[in-house]
């Protein structure tokens, strides 16, 4: 019995400090350090692929998609930060409270349908500028999404 006491305690002196370390190495880091995060908006005509591209981004599901009426906020995660982005619905009778979502924005993601009618592109057109134009987002970094490339109508970069 004796010797069963030793080698026991022999197992626990030799391999107690390994454990301990592997121990302090997986549970007391604290927590990772937070991840930066960026408020964006993202406005665009209805039908031009915004909400398409929300859900593609957090990886779920792209059946059951609808037109977004009013607004909509997602939050998306990247490695090294977090994108919380207000989606503005784009039917015509909402433009005109795009404005109200505005504050608080770091950043503007436009989307823009390259396979639209013509009429549509220059509404696009008429609203994009718009956006550049105001005083809470003419300072901003755009991103311009010629969206729906697939399609046979879609015009080039040039052409939009």
């Amino acid at each position: 019995q004796k010797r069963k006491v030793t080698s026991s305690f022999c197992f626990c002196f030799v391999c107690f400090p390994l454990t301990w370390q592997c121990f302090r190495a997986l549970c007391c880091k604290g927590p990772p350090p937070p991840r930066p995060e960026y408020d964006l908006v993202c406005i665009g005509l209805s039908g031009s692929g915004k909400t398409s591209l929300l859900s593609q981004l957090c990886s779920e599901s792209a059946e059951n998609i609808v037109s977004t009426t009013g607004f909509s906020i997602k939050a998306v995660p990247f490695q090294n930060a977090i994108l919380n982005v207000k989606e503005l619905g784009g039917a015509d009778n909402i433009r005109k409270y795009w404005s109200r979502y505005y504050q608080g924005s770091q950043g503007v993601i436009f989307v823009l349908d390259s396979a639209s009618s013509e009429d549509d592109l220059e509404t696009a057109r008429n609203e994009l500028h718009s956006a550049l134009q105001h005083p809470q987002l003419c300072t901003l970094p755009f991103l311009i999404l010629a969206n729906h490339q697939d399609k046979p109508a879609a015009r080039s970069v040039q052409e939009v």
